[in-house]
């Protein structure tokens, strides 16, 4: 038996990296937070979800609040916050994945498995996996969390605005939801220089910089398109999620950021806009391992 389910082992054998993946595969084994996870993650006053909402629609958003607000120990998440819109109504029993990251020292913390109670002030997950990643592509910054004095607004569209379009030809940091239709939800980071995301059309790509070689988010892509997609505007307060369908592609390998030769290709279906959020940051350091952009 094998911890990685088709799509992760199609990806890793194309890559031919199915051997430097299996090394790690105990990552992905059934796991309970330890002592070290749970410290961490009552630390930590950001985090992203990723889960479906009412309407069955997935979508990553930004998870807000102060220090504690992630209480985890053993098998089970305690998420003293619920998402804000466009996941204000999503239901217990579904699978979720569940990022926890500290920009300020580049550290990061997944966190996936299944709702098991949403109330009034937050919600449960019932932990299956539980491990951290290298501080790769993280952009050094600090968060600031004192709300403006904006009130907090929505706007909905079927497809990319100027505004959008420029929010993402900036950005240096976006967030990956995925899911695969039995293995659950799972939420990623990806950094690296303003520009690394390149529109085209009504699409846009980023290039797959080298990882941990275990292709959880491009093994879900593999197997099930549904993807989503949230850049933070820290400069104005606001998060733009995106929901829609990503499809890997395989180039020639290149130079830069291209060097491994694959690539994800998004296209929206539709796009919430969130301003007013306490989400603002300062002293921004790229990562040292940012590939130059070509």
């Amino acid at each position: 038996m094998t911890t990685f389910h088709t799509g992760e082992l199609s990806v890793q054998r194309q890559a031919g990296l199915e051997h430097e993946a299996a090394r790690l595969s105990e990552m992905l084994a059934p796991a309970s937070l330890s002592r070290g996870a749970s410290g961490f993650l009552a630390q930590r006053e950001f985090a992203a979800v990723t889960a479906r909402a009412a309407d069955g629609t997935l979508w990553t958003v930004p998870l807000l609040g102060p220090a504690g607000f992630l209480d985890g120990s053993g098998s089970t998440l305690a998420v003293h916050a619920l998402p804000a819109d466009p996941l204000r109504d999503f239901p217990a029993g579904q699978p979720a994945g569940l990022l926890a990251v500290e920009f300020a020292t580049r550290r990061r913390f997944r966190v996936n498995g299944t709702v098991s109670y949403v109330g009034e002030g937050g919600f449960l997950l019932d932990v299956e996996q539980a491990y951290g990643n290298c501080p790769s592509y993280l952009q050094q910054r600090h968060l600031d969390r004192t709300p403006g004095p904006e009130p907090l607004t929505v706007e909905e569209s079927s497809s990319l605005t100027d505004s959008h379009r420029r929010l993402i030809c900036a950005a240096d940091t976006l967030l990956l939801g995925t899911t695969h239709p039995t293995h659950g939800a799972d939420t990623s980071h990806k950094g690296g220089e303003p520009g690394f995301v390149r529109l085209d059309g009504d699409d846009f790509w980023f290039p797959d910089y080298a990882g941990n070689n275990l292709f959880n988010s491009l093994g879900n892509i593999a197997a099930d398109p549904t993807t989503a997609v949230l850049f933070l505007d820290f400069t104005a307060g606001a998060a733009v999620h995106l929901t829609g369908t990503a499809t890997l592609e395989w180039t020639e390998a290149g130079e830069g950021d291209t060097a491994t030769g694959r690539r994800v290709r998004f296209h929206p279906a539709r796009v919430v806009t969130v301003s007013g959020l306490p989400l603002h940051a300062t002293g921004v350091v790229p990562s040292p391992h940012n590939p130059t952009v070509h």
